[in-house]
């Protein structure tokens, strides 16, 4: 018997990166086929245009566009937050196709409460004044996190233990960490002065739900994490909003081990064939 899907009011993630070696998008189908979200919100850098020119589009992949359009088809409203690694999609800000919208930000009202959500990159300075140099660190984190996929493959096997070289370096760096630290107290600031009760952003792949206290009041700051390392979402359901952590959710982890094996991976060759597949995925027609 097929088990049946959680219902929650708002499920959110963000910085999923697909066309990356990094993006875990098997385990992310898994979460996707768990719920049944009546808001979903795909807060930013979803689909990794930067590194697009790698031709790395595996039958995984497209597995994730088809489960959004599934959710599509049943009623459920989704947002496509833009973000820095998708930006060329802020061109299109306002498109709808069914129940899906195109947009830089989303303002939810939630039982008397306002939510402001937002991918979050227009807090990075290096993005403002030096967006090659966030495209470098972007090939260079890439790397790191097939690195990483080599070395836990082997640790997973021999220990059943998985590390994160990139988790320990932003921990370790007091830069990134003051950085991580920077980009939450101005977010909830903004979002204090704006009277929002809740700041919901992606962008720095670190899952976090907390309340922040100001001078001026409090709000809480919550972030999706992503679906490269952390593997987080957010919940909202009867008031509250709870983080989602796929490495805790034995249930799931248990259901889909099998398709956490191997299954058949297909690579685009080029890429119009990948549009040709996301067009038929979303059954769009080309204009001769």
């Amino acid at each position: 018997m097929a088990n049946r899907r959680r219902k929650v009011e708002v499920a959110i993630i963000s910085d999923v990166h697909l066309g990356t070696y990094g993006c875990q998008a098997k385990e992310l189908h898994a979460y996707l086929k768990s719920i049944k979200p009546e808001v979903l919100i795909l807060n930013g850098d979803i689909i990794d245009i930067w590194q697009f020119s790698k031709r790395y589009w595996p039958k995984s992949h497209m597995r994730i566009v088809k489960q959004i359009t599934n959710l599509m088809t049943k009623g459920t409203k989704i947002y496509y937050v833009t973000g820095n690694h998708d930006e060329m999609l802020r061109k299109f800000v306002g498109f709808n196709m069914g129940s899906l919208e195109i947009v830089n930000k989303v303002i939810l009202e939630l039982d008397g409460k306002k939510a402001w959500v937002f991918h979050g990159d227009v807090f990075d300075v290096t993005m403002k004044h030096s967006k090659w140099l966030a495209k470098l660190g972007a090939v260079g984190y890439d790397t790191l996190i097939l690195l990483n996929s080599a070395v836990n493959f082997v640790s997973d096997k021999l220990w059943n233990k998985k590390y994160s070289f990139s988790k320990k370096l932003k921990e370790s760096v007091k830069s990134a960490v003051k950085f991580i630290d920077d980009f939450e107290e101005t977010a909830a600031d903004i979002a204090i002065n704006s009277g929002y009760d809740y700041v919901i952003c992606g962008h720095i792949h670190k899952a976090q739900n907390r309340v922040i206290k100001t001078d001026s009041g409090e709000v809480t700051y919550l972030n999706s994490g992503d679906w490269v390392e952390s593997l987080t979402a957010l919940e909202y359901k009867k008031g509250k909003w709870t983080l989602y952590d796929y490495f805790k959710d034995q249930k799931i982890k248990k259901e889909s081990k099998e398709n956490l094996q191997e299954y058949p991976e297909i690579e685009i060759e080029d890429n119009s064939k990948l549009f040709d597949e996301l067009l038929k995925e979303f059954n769009i027609h080309k204009v001769a």
